[in-house]
C-alpha cells in the first residue's frame, strides 16, 4: 500500500481548513499529499479546522493516528487502491480553543485559507443571492469577535489582527458547489465584516480593506465521496490489513479547475493534474449543471421507485434516457463553451461514474440538504430556458419529485427521513401540497418567482399530480425522454 514518501516531520502548516470531511481528504489533501510525494510543498501542510460539534469525532479519529488516513479508489471491477495520506499536520476543534484557531489564521506562514463548509454555510438567501446574517452563531460573533463561533466569525477577526499587525493577509479559497465560490465567499465575509464594522464604529472599516487587499480564486472541484460506512472501515481491516478509525472512499475520477490568484503564494498545483485557469465560469457550470443537477435528478425519483444506490438507478435504461435527455436538452443549452472539453463525452461519462457499484453512493446522501441545492444548482437551468425558450420538462419533474420526498412518506408508506436545515419549512409545504397543488413553489426563498411562469407551473403541477397517482416509475415511464 502507498504511504508518504516524504518526511512528515519536515513539514510545516501553510494551509487553514475549515470543514475537513470526506470531501476534503478525498480532493484537496490528496492533490498535496502527491506533491508532497514528489518533493515540494512541504511548507503547504494542512491544519484542519472543525467548528462544529460533530466535528469533535474527526479530531479525535485524526489526533489518534497522527493525522494520517486513508484513501481508497474504489473502481468498477472491484479493485481497491489504497493509499495512505499524509498532508495533514494538525486539527483543531474550534469550540475547545477558539484563541489557539486565531492563532494559526495569524500565523504569517498561513497564506491560504481554505473551505468545504457545504452550501448552506455562506449564510446566503436563495432567492436574493443577498448576505442573510440571522444565523446564531453569526449573531454571537457580532458582539463578541474575540471569541468567534461562525467560520466568517473566525476570518474577519483574523483578518482584523493581520491588518493590525501589519501581516499579509491570507487568500480563502472556497472548495464548497457554488457558482463564484470565490465572489460568494468574498460578498458573505464583506458583508459580515461591514456589520461588524458598524457595530464597532470602527474609523478604519475592515470591509473595505478586505474587500481591496484579500483574494478569493474561484475554483471547480469533482470526486464522487460517498460516507465512510462500517464495511468500509471492515474491508479495509479484513482485506487490506490496516486499522483506520475513518478512512475515506472515493471513485477513481478528480478534477480541480483552479483560477489563478494566490498573491501570497500557493503550492504548484499544476504539477498534480490540477487545471490551474484566468477563468473558472465555464467548467464550474458545467459541473454544477451537469454532474450536480444530474444527482438531484436521479435521487428523488430514484429513492420514489424503490432504488437505495446511485449506482442502481444508473444501471436502469429508463433513468439513463432521463438523464442524457435532461444533460443534452436542459442543462447543456444553459452552458457557455468549456475549452478542451467534449460535453457529448462528459455527459456519458458521468452516467459511467454514476453507474460504479462499487462506490455504493446512498440516494439518501444525494437528498439531504435540497434546499441548499436545487436553487443554487436546478433553479437557474429553469430560468435560463424559460427566458430563451428551452425545455424545462425534466428540471419541472425533478423539482416534483424533490416536492413528493419531502412529504415524508415512500410510494410503499414506509417513512422518509428528510434531512435539511430547513426541513420543517419544506415537509409543511409538501403536507399541503395534495390540495394545493403549487404550495411547494410558495417557498420563494427557494423559487423565487417560479410559481409565476404557466409554462413552468403547468408541467411541474401535472408531474406532481402523475407522482401522486402513478408513482415515480411510471411517471418516468409515460414518456421518451430522448
Amino acid at each position: 500500500m502507498a504511504r508518504p514518501a516524504y518526511d512528515r516531520s519536515r513539514l510545516t502548516p501553510g494551509i487553514v481548513h475549515f470543514g475537513v470531511g470526506g470531501f476534503h481528504r478525498a480532493h484537496q489533501a490528496v492533490y498535496l499529499d502527491t506533491l508532497m510525494n514528489a518533493g515540494t510543498a512541504l511548507d503547504w501542510g494542512i491544519v484542519g479546522v472543525g467548528t462544529m460539534p460533530g466535528d469533535v469525532r474527526m479530531k479525535e479519529a485524526l489526533a489518534a493516528q497522527d493525522h494520517l488516513y486513508t484513501l481508497v479508489v474504489k473502481h468498477p471491477d472491484g479493485t481497491l487502491e489504497p493509499r495512505v495520506i499524509g498532508s495533514i499536520v494538525d486539527y483543531l476543534f474550534a469550540p475547545d480553543d477558539p484563541g489557539a484557531v486565531l492563532e494559526r489564521l495569524c500565523d504569517p506562514a498561513t497564506r491560504i485559507v481554505s473551505l468545504t463548509i457545504t452550501e448552506g454555510g455562506y449564510h446566503v438567501n436563495q432567492a436574493t443571492g443577498e448576505f442573510d446574517p440571522d444565523d446564531e452563531a453569526l449573531q454571537h460573533d457580532l458582539g463578541a469577535p474575540d471569541r468567534p463561533r461562525s467560520v466568517f466569525g473566525y476570518l474577519t477577526e483574523a483578518l482584523r489582527r493581520r491588518r493590525a499587525g501589519g501581516t499579509v493577509p491570507f487568500t480563502v479559497m472556497s472548495c464548497d458547489n457554488l457558482p463564484g465560490n470565490g465572489e460568494v465567499a468574498r460578498s458573505t465575509l464583506a458583508a459580515f465584516a461591514r456589520l461588524q464594522d458598524e457595530a464597532a464604529g470602527s474609523a478604519e472599516p475592515l470591509a473595505d480593506w478586505l474587500l481591496e487587499q484579500v483574494a478569493f480564486p474561484s475554483c471547480m472541484v469533482d470526486r464522487i465521496t460517498p460516507v465512510t460506512s462500517p464495511a468500509d472501515i471492515e474491508v479495509l481491516a479484513t482485506r487490506l490489513g490496516v486499522q483506520d478509525a475513518w478512512p475515506v472512499v472515493c471513485e477513481p475520477f478528480t478534477q480541480w479547475v483552479l483560477e489563478d490568484r494566490f498573491p501570497g503564494g500557493r503550492p504548484p498545483y499544476e504539477e498534480a493534474g490540477v487545471q490551474v485557469v484566468q477563468d473558472v465560469v465555464p467548467y464550474e457550470l458545467m459541473k454544477l449543471r451537469l454532474l450536480n443537477c444530474s444527482h438531484q435528478a436521479l435521487c428523488y425519483l430514484g429513492y420514489l421507485s424503490g432504488y437505495r444506490y446511485a449506482h442502481e438507478v444508473c444501471q436502469d435504461p429508463l433513468f439513463v434516457d432521463f438523464l442524457l435527455g435532461y444533460m443534452e436538452q436542459e442543462g447543456s443549452p444553459t452552458l457557455p463553451p468549456v475549452p478542451g472539453v467534449d460535453l457529448d463525452a462528459y455527459r456519458h461519462q458521468l452516467i459511467e461514474r454514476f453507474a460504479n457499484p462499487e462506490v455504493r453512493d446512498t440516494l439518501a446522501r444525494l437528498c439531504a440538504e435540497s434546499s441548499d441545492r436545487i436553487p443554487k444548482w436546478l433553479v437557474p437551468v429553469v430560468r435560463a430556458n424559460l427566458a430563451s425558450g428551452g425545455q424545462i420538462d425534466r428540471a419541472a419533474l425533478v423539482i416534483a419529485s424533490w416536492a413528493r420526498y419531502a412529504e415524508g412518506v415512500d410510494e410503499q408508506g414506509r417513512p422518509i427521513e428528510v434531512v435539511d436545515r430547513w426541513k420543517d419549512r419544506v415537509m409543511a409545504a409538501a403536507a399541503r401540497q395534495r390540495e394545493e397543488p403549487l404550495a411547494f413553489l410558495e417557498e420563494e426563498t427557494f423559487f423565487g418567482d417560479l410559481r409565476q411562469h404557466p409554462r413552468f407551473t403547468e408541467a411541474y403541477t401535472g408531474f406532481l399530480d402523475s407522482l401522486h397517482t402513478r408513482g415515480a416509475h411510471a411517471t418516468l415511464d409515460s414518456r421518451d425522454w430522448r
